[in-house]
């Protein structure tokens, strides 16, 4: 029969079982929500590249590629994502255009005519004018012609005139440079918005493959916004392999004239440093003109 003494210490080692087993039951806990801290930062810094291009923050190869620039950059993490979708022209591409109010105009302008618009010529040559040098532009018309529509409808009105390009990223997987906003600070708009076309519109309704990142590369004209069908007069200049998610309408490509006029704003970097903010070297529309 165990002694008074023996069954203190048995009780004693029971006890010490219990507390170490209490005690690893925590640490697992603790390591558990290690585990999801670190899953949710992720997370929450890929939710970054979805909202980068956004039109409204005060601070967003293609089938033209990218006019044969020499520059490569396949070992980038932005190279390394999946390409954008091949494009396939449905029947109501340009059928039926629609501009409708949005945000009040930061620079009053008529909206575009809406209905149908003609997808030829294929492509229409644009001459972009800043005070850094020219940026020429060949827009995508037989892919996104809504978009093409509105473009050159607000260069013909001289929208973009004295306009800043207001925005500069400078990241391994984001490299833009943001322009088309009369308010300057990334709030600004025509007044009225339009669909995305390219490439979302190859993508059917609650896709998963619309959310995963793919590469827009160097030499993309797209469109920056706010959300679904919050397109205005905001647009982005790739000037290397950027990741984003296929919710920007390309809607052009940049041609060598304006590639090296972006290589030479992109040198300069942001003010104040950092990866994202104005550049450091102002850089001010000066015409938008079709030739």
């Amino acid at each position: 029969m165990p002694t008074n003494s023996e069954r203190r210490a048995a009780a004693k080692r029971s006890l010490d079982r219990q507390l170490e087993q209490r005690a690893e039951a925590a640490r697992k806990q603790r390591r558990l929500l290690i585990i999801l801290g670190a899953v949710a930062a992720v997370l929450l810094i890929a939710g970054v590249v979805f909202v980068v291009l956004r039109d409204d923050d005060p601070g967003n190869v293609n089938a033209g590629g990218s006019s044969g620039s020499e520059t490569s950059q396949a070992d980038s993490p932005a190279a390394a994502a999946g390409k954008l979708p091949k494009f396939t022209a449905s029947p109501q591409l340009g059928a039926d255009c629609q501009y409708p109010k949005g945000r009040p105009a930061t620079k009053p302008v008529d909206p575009p005519r809406s209905g149908k618009v003609p997808t030829e010529p294929a492509e229409v040559s644009v001459s972009m004018m800043t005070d850094q040098g020219p940026i020429g532009l060949m827009l995508d018309n037989a892919q996104s012609p809504c978009t093409v529509n509105s473009f050159i409808s607000l260069a013909a009105k001289d929208f973009f005139k004295d306009t800043q390009c207001h925005r500069l990223t400078t990241s391994p997987t984001l490299s833009v440079l943001q322009c088309g906003d009369p308010a300057g600070d990334g709030t600004g708009g025509p007044g009225y918005e339009f669909d995305n076309e390219y490439p979302t519109d190859q993508y059917a309704p609650g896709d998963p493959a619309a959310q995963r990142a793919v590469t827009y590369p160097r030499g993309t004209v797209a469109m920056a916004n706010a959300g679904p069908g919050t397109n205005g007069s905001q647009f982005f200049l790739v000037y290397k392999d950027s990741l984003l998610p296929p919710q920007y309408t390309v809607f052009g490509r940049i041609q060598d004239d304006g590639l090296a006029t972006l290589d030479k704003i992109a040198a300069a970097g942001v003010q104040g440093g950092g990866e994202d903010g104005p550049p450091a070297t102002k850089v001010t529309v000066k015409s938008v003109q079709a030739d």
